[in-house]
């Protein structure tokens, strides 16, 4: 039965993705077919194999290991902070960021990431019938974030038409940037973070090849990446520091302003309506939560943390997940845990057209009009990643 559910929701997804469709007419069907058939693999692989274990037990010790060498730092300036046997929130979540912000940076600094980005993105672009760039870019996001990947492309920005800049920004939305993914471990079971950043790359191709197909032309099949701006290894380890450091508060803050909020609309919802404000984005996102086949008993709960997800973002999900984890099934957990891992949310609309204005105001004028779109699309992707695992599960 959860089979056939899957195969319906899958079904679904696409035919909602069909119905925005800019030019249905030149769709291609063979490359979509043949991600959704690599992302059951690799969603097999990663979950259901001894291999795919030791993969994700590697992956995961490694993380382990590099937030303990954060927690050096962390320990030597807020150490006296916390109180014995307690590790508040911003010390063990977010201020681990800086450190894998840095690690990130001398990668780059040293050329090593650029390579690493450029040829898995070629290799993508023989699967999913797009440009070099759209692949490179979708690799890239992952690993430099959502809005500074656009810097390295920011050469070609100003040429893109705007069904090759909305596969720009739909990857981006999709995807999650590696400097997080360790405090998406400390809330969430590291395989299912490390599953939905593999097949939410193949994800956000299918969707966009759907909703915004188009034929790249040879001539114009051209990567162009922005080569950073000369620097002396401190000055980029200062500079990657401070990013880093500027991520965990930013963070931080939109933690305090959105579980505030939710906790305030909540109370209120309660006394007027004697039900949350959740509680009905749960009854609202059921629907969702069934077609990923999530059992009846319970679509409501899954669906008031998908919601939550897409009206604050995964942070705030997360942390309302691990709360109620106990009273999900484990099948269930994993399906609603590979759907938190993306930064599809209102706020990523205004973040990805910020970045992009900053580089070039014209195209950033065009994303803020597809926002919408680009948040549908990025949701679907979301969506689709739960379904693909909820066929291994």
């Amino acid at each position: 039965m959860n089979y056939l559910i899957s195969v319906i929701g899958l079904i679904i997804v696409l035919a909602l993705a069909f119905l925005v469709s800019s030019d249905r007419k030149h769709i291609k069907i063979k490359p979509i077919i043949l991600m959704i058939v690599i992302q059951v693999a690799l969603a097999a692989l990663l979950l259901n194999t001894k291999f795919g274990l030791v993969l994700i037990k590697g992956f995961a010790a490694g993380f382990t290991k590099l937030l303990d060498y954060a927690n050096d730092g962390i320990s030597f300036v807020f150490g006296g902070i916390a109180n014995d046997g307690q590790a508040p929130f911003f010390l063990s979540v977010l201020l681990p960021i800086v450190f894998i912000s840095v690690l990130i940076g001398i990668f780059q600094h040293f050329k090593i990431l650029p390579l690493i980005m450029r040829g898995i993105g070629i290799l993508l672009s023989k699967v999913n019938g797009m440009g070099k760039l759209e692949s490179y870019n979708a690799v890239a996001s992952a690993i430099v974030g959502q809005s500074e990947v656009f810097i390295t492309v920011k050469k070609q920005l100003g040429q893109l038409p705007k069904q090759r800049l909305y596969t720009l920004c739909a990857s981006a939305m999709s995807t999650v940037s590696m400097s997080i993914v360790g405090a998406y471990m400390t809330m969430i079971e590291p395989k299912y973070v490390v599953t939905a950043l593999v097949i939410n790359l193949f994800g956000g191709f299918i969707i966009s090849s759907i909703i915004n197909p188009y034929t790249v032309d040879p001539d114009q099949d051209i990567l162009v990446i922005q080569e950073e701006e000369k620097q002396s290894f401190f000055e980029m380890l200062g500079e990657y520091i401070m990013d880093g450091f500027k991520v965990a508060i930013i963070v931080g803050a939109m933690l305090i302003g959105f579980v505030a909020l939710i906790a305030g609309i909540n109370d209120v919802f309660d006394m007027i309506f004697g039900i949350t404000f959740q509680q009905i984005l749960g009854y609202i996102f059921a629907p969702v939560a069934f077609i990923m086949s999530i059992p009846a008993s319970e679509v409501v709960s899954a669906g008031g943390i998908m919601a939550t997800k897409l009206v604050t973002n995964e942070f705030v999900a997360m942390m309302d997940l691990s709360k109620v984890a106990d009273k999900f099934s484990p099948r269930t957990l994993g399906i609603i845990s590979v759907f938190l891992v993306s930064f599809a949310n209102f706020s990523s609309i205004g973040i990805i057209a910020g970045a992009v204005k900053g580089l070039n105001e014209r195209q950033g004028n065009v994303v803020a009009r597809f926002g919408l779109k680009l948040l549908y699309g990025a949701t679907l992707v979301s969506i689709l990643s739960a379904i693909i695992v909820s066929f291994v599960l």
